[in-house]
């Protein structure tokens, strides 16, 4: 989600990167013996893409499973709310219990009555909509969701495909879609030693069985398809049945079939393509500071300092503005310690993911571990804010210490809470619960905001990084600069290749974020995000060094916004996604979406800005280091 990656990551990532790679777990495997209870536990409705390569997202809004508008049958004693964790309740899962009875090895393909349910025709309506908008039931067994197996039409490899319909709505000459009432639940196991049986996979297979609502049960004979009318009541009676298929896939890589990764010959071209521009910036970069400026250092240097006339040219020339104290230090020395909090939690959080230890078993880890590594490293935003506030000339310490605790929790916290206003508003089991915002903000104030006034305090003690020369009590004229040295020509056209070095697998995270797509080739992701870093900061480093030759000294905050170029081309590859794969017919889905995609890029342009800067920082000392100044 981030461009912030750790390189040295990449030799770790090379095991995670095929479909089988091995995971820790994080929780022991249950051995079941014969006849024993296996839960069926229910989550929430997602919207999901239909099987067609042209199919689009109808709608982001999750729904509760037993939302009275649904009628599906609620367990004897009503339904239990599971535990969940964190990330899981952000990430908008709403898990219970369920009346489905299912026993290990029993009841092997016996068609089970589960109850009559009566729909009025208002909620009839309500159904139908959700069918036409391909909403996906989600169920989970023993930790495993419930899938439909699909063959991958690129690579031609079976998958499972996580969720399945609702209903209907292919049939074009049908008036209203379908309602599948009937499950054929597929549970796979697998039996390591004799009486002990392992759930391995688990496959649902919906379908639509109309007639007699009341009559003899039977799930073999070919019926006509379920209807629900939206002009009166309606009898819907929800049968199953459970067929078990011994495997040969053991408990450890039960997962493989689920963590399909699309196409793997695309992550390959983008990575070797982003490689390839590292490389090119690099070795661009190198020869500009080894044939220009090592040629303007040795010309420097060989000057007579005793000569009344000193001729100075090029990026020499404000050598004694270009540490002069920027414009709003204060906000600049903010927003790098923000996006150095930023860059350091989702560091750690690819590293733990490369490592295995975010199993998809625990749903939400992701997000969780994220919180937690935020919420701690608040002392590196606090530490670095600190530092480069005393490094461009800053003198209040103490704004500077709250605003970094504060400012940035606080403007994704009110933009977070007006978008779970709109879940609110669209009855979504999506919106964050009250108790779950008072522990983030408790998060955020019982250790966020502390550590940060520690790392604050930590770095005005350490003081500002020291200059390797003066500067001038008046300032000199600036020219006009060349047209795409100019502030916004210079960020967009900084911006293009770091975006292209990630615009590939930023497609399957936007797929994953807001499609429900599976998404667990961390080993790609952790490589692109190093390559992104690494490009960014050359570029930025580039791009300061041509200002600096055109005479332009200001070049702190023209750095961070060069750095973050590239989320003005995520918003804009956002809407392109927008237009592309998805069909959004509510406002709330409208706002949803733009919300979320304004804070993704809000927060890309902290950790690419900040890193762009950082770099700016390190190489403008080396520079005005290496030569002699009178």
């Amino acid at each position: 989600m981030f461009a912030s990656g750790l390189l040295a990551g990449g030799v770790l990532a090379l095991s995670v990167l095929d479909a089988h790679a091995f995971y820790l777990p994080g929780a022991a495997p249950h051995d079941y013996k014969a006849g024993e209870e296996v839960d069926l536990f229910v989550n929430a409705l997602t919207p999901m893409l239909a099987g067609t390569e042209n199919a689009k997202l109808k709608s982001l809004i999750n729904y509760d499973y037993y939302d009275p508008a649904f009628h599906f049958c609620p367990p004897e004693g009503g339904p239990q709310k599971q535990p969940e964790s964190l990330g899981s309740i952000l990430f908008g899962d709403r898990i219970f219990n369920s009346p489905y009875d299912i026993r290990m090895l029993e009841k092997n393909g016996t068609c089970n009555y589960l109850c009559t349910s009566t729909v009025p025709g208002e909620d009839a309506k309500v159904i139908n909509d959700r069918i036409r908008e391909d909403y996906a039931l989600n169920w989970l067994v023993d930790g495993l969701p419930a899938a439909e197996m699909k063959i991958d039409t690129k690579t031609g490899d079976m998958f499972f495909d996580m969720g399945f319909n609702l209903g209907n709505d292919d049939p074009p000459h049908e008036e209203r879609p379908l309602l599948n009432n009937h499950y054929d639940i597929v549970l796979r196991y697998h039996t390591p030693k004799a009486g002990n049986h392992r759930v391995v996979g688990v496959l649902v297979w919906p379908s639509s069985r109309g007639g007699s609502q009341d009559g003899t049960l039977d799930c073999e004979s070919k019926v006509e398809p379920f209807i629900l009318s939206e002009d009166g009541d309606n009898r819907v009676r929800y049968t199953y049945r459970v067929m078990w298929n011994e495997s040969s896939t053991p408990w450890a890589t039960r997962w493989d079939n689920y963590l399909h990764i699309f196409d793997p010959r695309i992550h390959w071209f983008s990575l070797i393509n982003s490689l390839v521009i590292v490389v090119f910036l690099c070795a661009m970069v190198s020869m500009i500071l080894y044939r220009s400026v090592s040629r303007d250092i040795s010309r420097y240097n060989a000057i007579d300092l005793s000569e009344d006339v000193q001729e100075d040219w090029g990026w020499k020339l404000v050598h004694g503005e270009v540490f002069r104290t920027p414009s709003n230090p204060l906000i600049l020395s903010v927003l790098v310690g923000n996006g150095a909090q930023l860059c350091s939690m989702a560091g750690v959080t690819l590293i733990f993911a490369l490592l295995g230890f975010l199993s998809p078993s625990n749903r939400g880890s992701l997000a969780t571990v994220m919180m937690v590594c935020w919420t701690f490293f608040g002392g590196v935003g606090g530490y670095v804010s600190s530092r480069v506030y005393a490094s461009v000339g800053g003198t209040d310490r103490r704004k500077n210490a709250f605003l970094t605790a504060t400012v940035l929790p606080t403007f994704i916290f009110a933009i977070v809470f007006l978008l779970n206003l709109f879940l609110i508003t669209a009855h979504s089991s999506g919106a964050v619960p009250f108790g779950t915002m008072l522990l983030i903000v408790l998060l955020w104030f019982g250790i966020s905001a502390p550590l940060s006034a520690v790392g604050a305090y930590f770095g005005s003690k350490h003081g500002g990084v020291s200059h390797p020369v003066r500067v001038n009590p008046i300032p000199r004229q600036i020219p006009p600069p060349p047209k795409y040295l100019r502030p916004w020509a210079a960020t967009l056209l900084a911006g293009i290749l770091p975006f292209g070095a990630a615009f590939v697998e930023l497609y399957f995270v936007l797929s994953s974020l807001f499609a429900s797509r599976a998404y667990y080739a961390f080993g790609f992701l952790a490589l692109t995000a190093g390559v992104v870093a690494l490009t960014t900061a050359t570029v930025t480093i580039l791009f300061s060094y041509f200002i600096l030759c055109a005479e332009e000294y200001r070049w702190h905050w023209r750095a961070f916004l060069t750095g973050g170029g590239s989320s003005f081309w995520l918003l804009a590859y956002g809407l392109f996604y927008w237009a592309s794969r998805l069909s959004l017919d509510s406002f709330s889905s409208v706002i949803l979406y733009l919300g979320y995609l304004f804070l993704l890029s809000i927060l890309n342009f902290l950790v690419t800005g900040t890193i762009g800067f950082l770099a700016t920082y390190w190489a403008v000392r080396r520079l005005y280091s290496s030569i002699r100044i009178d």
